[in-house]
């Protein structure tokens, strides 16, 4: 349960979770992808509703709308679409935060979850790979410095 909840929070949450309790690859893998898929699901049906909310408290704060991280998501936008925002969602984004992306620049509820799964399989595999093969490596170079 654990890895399901960091997951939907935070991707790379979930494998480095799952190694910590002891679960298998494939257990840590699914639960990765099912999290972020839940996270999703629930950002896809209100990420416009979300958006114009954090919009109107950006205006009222005064802050500018669009900031350095904003253009990049726009540059990112218009040159690969929903592909690359999901993409980029599990490595450099939330899945919270890439779900209201796709939403907010008028994907389609299909094309978001079509998308984000593979993305989300995808990167599941690879992080929870590199996590298994090199975190036990790293966990021995830490005892060993430590005594």
């Amino acid at each position: 349960m654990s890895v399901y909840l960091v997951s939907m929070v935070k991707f790379f949450g979930g494998p480095v979770t799952g190694v910590s309790l002891g679960l298998s690859y494939v257990e840590t893998v699914l639960l990765t992808v099912a999290g972020m898929m839940t996270s999703v699901v629930i950002f896809s049906m209100i990420g416009r509703a979300v958006s114009k909310w954090i919009s109107a408290r950006r205006r009222a704060k005064r802050k500018p709308m669009f900031s350095k991280k904003n253009r990049r998501i726009v540059q990112i936008w218009k040159r690969f679409g929903i592909s690359g925002v999901a993409f980029l969602t599990p490595i450099l984004f939330t899945p919270i935060f890439g779900t209201m992306v796709a939403a907010l620049f008028g994907a389609p509820r299909k094309h978001i979850f079509i998308h984000m799964l593979w993305s989300a399989i995808f990167w599941s595999a690879i992080l929870n790979f590199l996590v298994f093969k090199f975190g036990q490596m790293a966990e021995g170079l830490l005892l060993s410095i430590r005594f």
